[in-house]
C-alpha cells in the first residue's frame, strides 16, 4: 500500500516539476522579447500559459486520487493538500509571463533599453528563486525553503532599483510610456517571486504543519 502510495507522490512531484519548468520556458522567453520582439515566441508564451492551465487540472486530478485512493493521513496529508495551493501559484505564474510577453510586443521599436540590464538581472534571480522553491517542495528540504524569503527580499530590491532608474532617466526625455510598460515589467517579475514565495510557505507547512 505505501509503495502505491509512493508511487503516486513520484508522479505527483514530476508533474509539478514539468508545471514549473513550462513556467521557467515561459519567463526567459517573454523576457527574450526585450531583445527582440519576435510573433512565434510570443505566440509560444500564449501557448505555455494554456498548456500551464492544463497542468492545473491534470495536478489537481492527479490530488484528488490520492485523496480517494489512498486517504492520506498527517504529513502526507499536509503534502498533497499543498501541491493542490500550489498549482493556483504557478497557474498565476503562467498569467504573468504571458503578460509580459504582450507588453514586450507593445515596446515601440526605437524605445531607449537603458534599463534592460536590470531587468535581465532581475529576471534571472526571479527564476532561480522559483526554481529553488520547487526543489524544496520535490526534495522537501525546509532549510531551502526558509531561505526563499531572503531571495525575495533580493528580487524586491531589484524591483526598487529599476524603479529609481526609471524616475531619474525620465527626466532626462525619456519615454514616460515606456518607463511604465518597464515598471510594469518589473512589477510583473516581482509577482512571480511573490509566488514562489508562496510555494516555499506551503513546503513549510508541509513539513511543519503551520506556514511562516
Amino acid at each position: 500500500m505505501r509503495k502505491r502510495f509512493d508511487e503516486e507522490l513520484r508522479h505527483l512531484n514530476d508533474l509539478l516539476l514539468e508545471m514549473a519548468s513550462l513556467n521557467e520556458s515561459a519567463i526567459k522567453k517573454a523576457i527574450s522579447l526585450l531583445d527582440e520582439k519576435n510573433k512565434d515566441i510570443a505566440e509560444d508564451v500564449i501557448q505555455d500559459e494554456k498548456r500551464t492551465d492544463q497542468y492545473e487540472k491534470i495536478i489537481q486530478d492527479q490530488c484528488l486520487k490520492i485523496f480517494v485512493e489512498q486517504q492520506p493521513a498527517a504529513s502526507d496529508l499536509r503534502r498533497v493538500s499543498s501541491a493542490l495551493k500550489m498549482i493556483t501559484d504557478l497557474e498565476r505564474i503562467g498569467d504573468n509571463a504571458r503578460d509580459i510577453a504582450e507588453i514586450c510586443m507593445g515596446l515601440p521599436d526605437d524605445c531607449d533599453r537603458s534599463s534592460l540590464a536590470l531587468i535581465k538581472e532581475m529576471a534571472e534571480a526571479t527564476v532561480n528563486l522559483l526554481n529553488r522553491s520547487i526543489d524544496s517542495f520535490v526534495n522537501l528540504d525546509l532549510d531551502l525553503a526558509k531561505k526563499i524569503d531572503h531571495e525575495d527580499d533580493v528580487v524586491d530590491k531589484y524591483f526598487v532599483m529599476i524603479r529609481d532608474q526609471l524616475i531619474d532617466i525620465i527626466k532626462s526625455d525619456f519615454d514616460p510610456g515606456v518607463a511604465i510598460d518597464f515598471i510594469m515589467i518589473a512589477k510583473y517579475l516581482e509577482r512571480i517571486s511573490d509566488h514562489g514565495v508562496n510555494i516555499a510557505d506551503w513546503v513549510i507547512f508541509t513539513l511543519e504543519g503551520s506556514r511562516t
